[in-house]
């Protein structure tokens, strides 16, 4: 499932813009599917222009009947009567999506017999301290096991000793969702925490939720911002 929404505050209309000749949106979806990992991939919008974008160029799109506050509850609503256990989020601004991540989040499921872990993630070490001060950059942390202890847009945990080898880590937005946590984070209200950060998967840990967070080295580019969309375009080529 890709949540898609056109307006976005940091830039709107950013899923319909031009990358190397097709537009965001469609290139996140072509790249999904062409990973061959899903029975189905469907686009879920509330944005006419979006569902013809994805069906008119023979994709799946669902459209919503409510407004949404997340992907996440987006999704919820969309697979609520669908046979499936585990439910897969590739974000609509993420056109580099490939199979090998995608992989490594559902290779968690695979082990949990007990069905302990609610949902897994990407992670990614970065280590340039701007993109570690960056508000657009969500930072996460983890216990021993990798499993997420919180998630925040300002670098976490604070370098007050600098020596101590600490390490970053960006939240690459992809989720794979066991479907009862979604269904169950649809009716969960938003609390603060995650009003104040507006980073979703807050929600989860606040009720208890167990996710974990799988660490890749393949970054790509996810487009929250006009200069994205050019690092994407240079990429691209």
């Amino acid at each position: 499932m890709i949540p898609a929404r056109y307006s976005a505050s940091r830039f709107p209309g950013k899923l319909m813009k031009n990358l190397a000749g097709k537009s965001v949106i469609l290139r996140t979806y072509q790249a999904t599917v062409a990973t061959n990992l899903f029975d189905e991939v469907y686009v879920v919008t509330d944005s006419d222009t979006i569902f013809n974008e994805i069906t008119s160029n023979g994709g799946k799109a669902i459209m919503s009947k409510k407004e949404h506050e997340s992907g996440s509850d987006r999704i919820a609503e969309a697979v609520a009567d669908l046979d499936a256990d585990i439910v897969v989020n590739v974000q609509g601004d993420e056109p580099f999506t490939e199979r090998e991540s995608l992989e490594k989040v559902l290779e968690v499921f695979k082990g949990d017999h007990n069905k302990e872990i609610d949902l897994a993630s990407l992670m990614v070490e970065i280590h340039d301290w701007e993109e570690i001060s960056n508000p657009n950059t969500v930072k996460v942390i983890v216990d021993q096991n990798n499993f997420a202890l919180y998630f925040s847009r300002s670098p976490i945990p604070f370098p007050r000793d600098k020596e101590a080898g600490a390490r970053y880590f960006k939240h690459k937005g992809i989720y794979a969702f066991r479907k009862q946590a979604l269904l169950d984070f649809y009716e969960l209200p938003m609390q603060f925490i995650e009003a104040t950060e507006k980073i979703e998967c807050i929600r989860y840990l606040e009720y208890g939720k167990r996710i974990k967070m799988v660490e890749t080295s393949i970054e790509g580019v996810e487009i929250d911002t006009p200069e994205d969309l050019e690092r994407a375009k240079k990429l691209w080529k």
